[in-house]
């Protein structure tokens, strides 16, 4: 029985029997406002390759009433099962079908997500539909390569917006909005937003007369904090450039931006329509590395437009691409585009991205780039390090191999040749071997059919002089961690070679580079031998290939002693990334990686740098310290962001983020009495305003530590009674360290079914607290329970959130590997979910590791 899976050898027959040409849905949302279920009609022309076949068709729904096929009424009872209507005895051509369904709507952020405001009590429904959702809303061809047109009619309650991929029809009668057909698109980026959403409208002015109608909405709870003019203006900028780099006109008739609620990722490339998480409608001061993030976020669904909604690929496996290149050109737009606020955007992607991707290609699981998706249940856990962020660090590796013009060049015939159709990877590549002259087979099979990191060092010998005699670079292919799939393998790579020295002030700046192909397990680089050696050398200097990059012992005894003396920010964040790499694979001991920090964080100008080492250093001494040393380290590092909140510049970026770092760490008497001041103002910090999210950011912690009761709680949610504040609420009395309060959290997300996304997420990253093993420790032999029955009931979103955030990381010990390899053994769990568990039961063997490398530092 296929539930509600879907294989590629299903979807391929089906596309080589059906092409689909139209839909018309006709959904009756008047009843919204009170939830439930809403009537859901679909009428589909298609055609069949051949006479009396059979197929089926999609379909997620409490009910179906009627089913017609070829004017024929079918037995709605029988042919509906297992998320499919099953059609048989198809004509060969023209065919219509006709499905009446009773449809329900959803908390989970999934298909028709309904949710209501509790500031002014009005529902507000949005749809997510990617991965195979629209069938939840409407019966579909659930699969990408079955592309067609779309014509939306929607009964929804008086004085609500709708909006969908086609223009919002100006004047709707009786309440129903009818929308004009959409360009033939794929199902998954179809959407409609419906709700009393308060708008913003205005126009982007291309060439040659060329506007594109745009609009940006939000709840009318939030619309006090919406930036527009800042969001239209990052969206005018990608217009620019995309259209530019892209020679192809924006392909849609408008483009609006909908920031909805309770949204499960960051946003959804619906055509015309993106749909983007109302957190970033920003309700209290955020640092610059947040603006950075969400324009980055608006870039990439925006360059989706072109690849992805205009060109699709034809199955899942291509997912990489889809979201790869949507990567890529977003940080390059912010790094080239004329006028850009983030330009430094590769340091960014260098410290936050590539940092991902390399945690995920050392995990059990992973995969090559370009993976085997053999159904629905393994793409839908794809979504991961090596989809978005190994697959944009390697097509700035192919930008570097083939040159910046050629890629584009290539692209360009590509989207020309293939609009509004469906392609294979062959297509790309085949585009980019005709603009660059490079032959890319080896190329791709090396980079996008192998999984794995390389690892790259210097070999540098000198003679007594300080001139360098010999210098080469060696790449070594180290072996999959136990588990994965295939083989380790050495790669081509493009890359630069930095050579550093210290300049009379003290600052480490680059003298010279050389870009060069390093090929095979050792590349000799004869162009440095006769020079004097520099006080640092720096390999995949601009961070042009995708490797672990290992500095020789010169260049790191200089690095330790002068990291934040680069003039520049993205080698300062490569030698960043390459500590905290080592740390994590036990080469460098947590302390020292906590002295590196101290020792260079105040020189460290680049704010998204300096929020990613909080984290960094947080999670090592949580999971990586010895644990006799712990509770010194943290104490050492709480006593450090105290220092430099104080010290930090009044008002400024980093001044917020040395607050939230020591509120997420304050555990001495005296700091948490400091902490409650601030929150109450008998104390203050020059230039700190303590707004909404950081008065959360503190509650939060002291409900954790167990000096801030129930009815404080109760009190703050008063002072700010929105959604947000619920889900800050939520999580602070998840955190609350009793046995009472625990029992409560886990029976609301594991026992009970109730919760939407959000105050599940929030009560799992409440219940989920570092200074709380004992505590929480009887919850493993729980969690190992229940996991398999939740996977099995719960909605995909639903289920991973559990089984990945409930899961005992925090007990780092042989226990926790046994139970977790007992449960692998017999529990029978899909694949997905044995992928979801191995990848966490990963992390706990990695900080055992770490642990140990600590504790042995320490004697």
């Amino acid at each position: 029985m296929p539930g509600t899976n879907l294989t590629r050898e299903e979807a391929q027959e089906r596309a080589r029997l059906l092409t689909v040409e139209a839909y018309e849905v006709e959904l009756d949302l008047s009843g919204a406002q009170e939830g439930g279920t809403y009537r859901s009609v679909t009428t589909v022309r298609f055609e069949s390759a051949e006479d009396g076949a059979s197929s089926f068709i999609d379909l997620v729904a409490p009910a179906v009433h009627e089913v017609v096929l070829n004017g024929a009424a079918l037995d709605a009872k029988a042919v509906f099962a297992d998320s499919r209507i099953a059609l048989a005895s198809l004509r060969g051509g023209a065919n219509e079908l006709k499905v009446v369904a009773e449809c329900a709507y959803t908390n989970t952020g999934e298909g028709l997500h309904r949710f209501v405001d509790p500031v002014d009590e009005q529902a507000y429904l949005y749809t997510q539909f990617e991965v195979p959702d629209a069938r939840r809303v409407f019966a579909s061809f659930e699969q990408p390569d079955l592309k067609a047109t779309f014509q939306f009619t929607v009964k929804a309650p008086a004085g609500w917006s709708v909006i969908s991929n086609s223009p919002t029809p100006e004047v709707p009668k009786d309440d129903v909005w009818v929308f004009e057909p959409t360009p033939r698109i794929s199902t998954y980026i179809t959407a409609l937003i419906a709700g009393p959403y308060h708008a913003v409208h205005s126009s982007y002015e291309g060439k040659d007369g060329q506007s594109v109608p745009l609009g940006i909405y939000c709840r009318p709870s939030l619309a006090e904090h919406l930036d527009a003019e800042d969001i239209f203006a990052v969206t005018r900028q990608g217009f620019d450039w995309f259209q530019e780099k892209f020679d192809y006109d924006y392909p849609f008739a408008k483009y609006d931006q909908l920031f909805v609620p309770e949204f499960n990722a960051g946003a959804m490339e619906n055509a015309g329509a993106v749909t983007i998480r109302d957190q970033y409608v920003f309700r209290s001061k955020v640092t610059d590395a947040a603006y950075e993030t969400r324009a980055e976020t608006i870039l990439h669904e925006l360059a989706h437009m072109w690849f992805g909604d205009l060109v699709t690929m034809e199955w899942w496996n291509d997912l990489w691409l889809n979201e790869s290149f949507a990567t890529y050109t977003s940080i390059a737009c912010q790094a080239y585009a004329e006028g850009s606020k983030w330009p430094h955007s590769w340091t960014t992607f260098a410290n936050s991205m590539k940092t991902w991707a390399y945690r995920q290609d050392q995990l059990p699981s992973t995969h090559p780039i370009m993976a085997d998706i053999r159904d629905l249940d393994d793409v839908l856990v794809n979504f991961d390090g090596i989809t978005y962020a190994k697959g944009a660090s390697v097509l700035k590796q192919l930008v570097a191999y083939v040159g910046m013009d050629e890629f584009f060049a290539g692209v360009q015939s590509y989207f020309k040749a293939h609009a509004f159709g469906n392609t294979q990877l062959s297509d790309l590549l085949g585009a980019l071997e005709q603009t660059s002259g490079r032959d890319l087979k080896t190329w791709s099979q090396k980079w996008l059919q192998t999984a794995g990191i390389n690892v790259l060092r210097p070999e540098i010998e000198t003679d007594a002089d300080g001139v360098v005699t010999s210098f080469a670079v060696k790449q070594e292919a180290p072996a999959l961690p136990v588990g994965a799939k295939g083989s380790s393998t050495l790669r081509p790579h493009r890359i630069a070679i930095g050579l550093y020295d210290l300049d009379g002030a003290g600052k480490l700046v680059r003298t010279d580079r050389i870009e060069l192909d390093v090929d095979g397990e050792l590349t000799p680089v004869d162009a440095l031998v006769g020079r004097p050696r520099p006080a640092v050398v720096l390999l995949n200097d601009d961070d042009l290939s995708y490797a672990k990059v290992r500095l020789d012992e010169a260049s790191l005894a200089c690095v330790t002693e002068h990291l934040g003396d680069f003039t520049q920010s993205l080698p300062r964040a490569l030698c960043w990334a390459s500590a905290w790499d080592m740390t994590r694979d036990g080469e460098l001991a947590t302390r020292d990686y906590l002295s590196l920090v101290l020792s260079g964080i105040a020189k460290e100008s680049d704010i998204g740098v300096v929020q990613s080492l909080h984290r960094q250093v947080k999670l090592a001494l949580d999971l990586y310290a010895a644990p006799a040393w712990r509770e010194a380290g943290l104490a050492q590092w709480t006593e450090a962001t105290l220092a430099h909140l104080q010290a930090a510049e009044p008002g400024s970026d980093h001044q917020l983020a040395w607050a939230r770092a020591f509120a997420a760490t304050a555990r001495t008497p005296q700091q948490l009495d400091l902490l409650r001041g601030l929150l109450e103002g008998t104390e203050s910090v020059e230039g700190l305003a303590v707004d909404t999210d950081l008065r959360w950011a503190f509650v939060g912690r002291l409900a954790a530590v167990g000096v801030m009761d129930e009815d404080e709680i109760a009190a703050e949610l008063e002072r700010d009674n929105t959604s947000a504040g619920k889900q800050h609420a939520t999580s602070a009395r998840a955190a609350r360290p009793t046995d009472e309060g625990k029992a409560a959290a886990w029976a609301s997300v594991v026992e009970s079914d109730k919760l939407p996304n959000s105050l599940q997420e929030a009560v799992i990253g409440g219940f989920v607290q570092t200074d709380q093993r004992e505590l929480l420790a009887p919850y493993a032999e729980k969690y190992f329970a229940a996991v398999k029955g939740v996977w099995d009931s719960r909605s995909h979103e639903i289920a991973q959130q559990i089984a990945i955030g409930l899961y005992p990381a925090l007990q780092v010990s042989q226990e926790t590997l046994d139970a977790t390899d007992a449960w692998l053994a017999s529990a029978e769990p899909s694949a997905a979910l044995r992928r979801l568990v191995s990848e966490s039961r990963a992390g706990v063997e990695r900080a055992l590791k770490a642990q140990a490398a600590d504790e042995a530092a320490a004697s």
